[in-house]
């Protein structure tokens, strides 16, 4: 058998191999073990309300009515909040198209909070990387909290609690940023009302 016929022979017992343990083995046995151990997680983190799935923890949802806390802007997919699409807007820092955005963002925000007080925070005004990002800090979620109240014909001590209530912290309380999931805190506005 020549040099050439060997490498080959080599080379196609190595890729099969390699598809069989790679393709099939590792991810089968990667996925059962996921089911057993974090099928909640594995599974898509899905939200259900009386049976029904309502959405994921971890994927953002649009969110339009003043009865609601609005999340991050999205630029994943045409229309925004595609898990198929994610991504940024990929605007650098010093785009016209970006502050153009932002301003047009700003306005918006203050309109749709006439009666919020304080600068408008950064995660009302811009897209998260991913365009899905289902949290905001709670300094968002404090910004809204006069609207969503008045919408809702609450209190808005009541509706501050909520906030408190489904604010997360830092994880092992050092690390990323203190955040509010804005699926499930509409889900308690309308658990509550």
């Amino acid at each position: 058998m020549d040099n050439t016929l060997r490498h080959l022979l080599t080379g196609f017992r190595y890729t099969i191999v390699s598809v069989v343990f790679f393709g099939l083995l590792y991810p089968f046995v990667m996925t059962g073990l996921a089911q057993l151990i974090f099928p909640y997680q594995a599974n898509g983190s899905m939200i259900a309300v009386n049976g029904k799935t309502v959405g994921s923890e971890i994927i953002g949802q649009l969110w339009t009515k003043p009865q609601y806390f609005h999340g991050r802007l999205s630029a994943a997919g045409a229309k925004g909040y595609d898990p198929t699409s994610t991504g940024g807007t990929n605007y650098g820092p010093t785009s016209a198209k970006l502050l153009a955005n932002t301003a047009a963002a700003v306005k918006e925000v203050i309109k749709e909070n006439p009666d919020a007080t304080g600068p408008v925070p950064a995660d009302l005004v811009s897209s998260s990387a991913s365009g899905i990002d289902p949290e905001i800090s709670p300094a968002a979620a404090y910004f809204q909290v006069a609207r969503v109240a008045k919408a809702r014909h609450l209190s808005r001590d009541t509706v501050r609690a909520l906030v408190d209530k489904y604010t997360r912290g830092r994880d092992l309380g050092f690390l990323g940023e203190p955040r509010v999931n804005v699926l499930e805190l509409n889900l308690a506005l309308d658990a509550n009302s």
